[in-house]
């Protein structure tokens, strides 16, 4: 009896019917992502990554496996909380300041000051005055942390509807993943519409050649997380690169671009 091949995707990752593969890209990948480390340590480099997205689109994930093996001296994960009182009667940017990178750091935000785009948005977390005042303003914000010389990324994951339900369900289920879960969560499919139309308001007003967006298809979590990291390793400059690797999929990661919601690369 003939042995079944699995064939990898092309350009992309590999087949989800194999974690063996999966484990095995994902870990010279991540040897890459060393490699990386080593040189912006040694050109005094500052990096920032932010991931947003809907909820349970992997993004815990997928920082997870960014940072598996890179050293925790110069690589921090933020995850801020619900804005205190003296946060809301502040500068809406200063409460992420303190967390951006020095030289040789890599930073990842697990959502980001999109909050103000996103769920503060749909939920009534903000007034219209403060969502127009934060939309009009975001772009020479990140304009000024580029000038200043951080490397800057932004990338948005995006799931179907029965992919986030099917995922906010599994949260509830399984006792290691009880800290996600949220009293938000029922929100984000009651809401569905809502959050979609914030986050096409949001890719519209706010993407831009300085800071673009980059779009990340994440029902399968396992290549989102491969295509992002050579995405990543794509953009950025590092001695030994190995760039048979790091050819990302893109059907899977790709540039923001007003026709993604008409030619179905988004979900509605």
């Amino acid at each position: 009896m003939s042995k079944k091949v699995i064939q990898p995707e092309s350009n992309g990752g590999v087949s989800p019917d194999s974690n063996k593969t999966y484990k095995k890209s994902l870990q010279k990948l991540q040897g890459e992502l060393v490699k990386l480390q080593r040189h912006f340590i040694e050109c005094n480099d500052k990096i920032l990554i932010i991931l947003e997205g809907r909820d349970a689109s992997g993004k815990d994930g997928t920082i997870k496996r960014i940072v598996q093996h890179l050293s925790p001296r110069e690589t921090r994960v933020v995850a801020l909380g619900k804005p205190s009182e003296r946060d809301r009667t502040s500068w809406y940017f200063q409460r992420y300041v303190p967390h951006l990178p020095a030289a040789q750091e890599l930073v990842l935000f697990n959502r980001s000051w999109y909050n103000r785009a996103g769920v503060e948005r749909v939920m009534g977390f903000c007034s219209g005055a403060e969502h127009e005042e934060f939309m009009g303003s975001v772009s020479n914000f990140e304009n000024m942390l580029v000038q200043s010389g951080i490397k800057f990324f932004k990338y948005y994951l995006d799931i179907s509807k029965t992919e986030q339900k099917q995922r906010l369900g599994d949260r509830k289920s399984d006792p290691l993943k009880q800290w996600k879960v949220s009293p938000i969560d029922d929100q984000a499919i009651k809401y569905w519409k809502a959050y979609s139309q914030a986050r096409n308001e949001m890719l519209a007003r706010t993407h831009n050649p300085i800071t673009p967006w980059t779009l990340v298809r994440a029902n399968d979590k396992r290549l989102a997380r491969l295509n992002i990291i050579k995405d990543l390793l794509g953009r950025l400059h590092y001695k030994g690169k190995d760039k048979r690797l790091i050819r990302p999929d893109r059907q899977i990661v790709f540039p923001y671009n007003v026709s993604n919601l008409e030619n179905g690369q988004l979900e509605k």
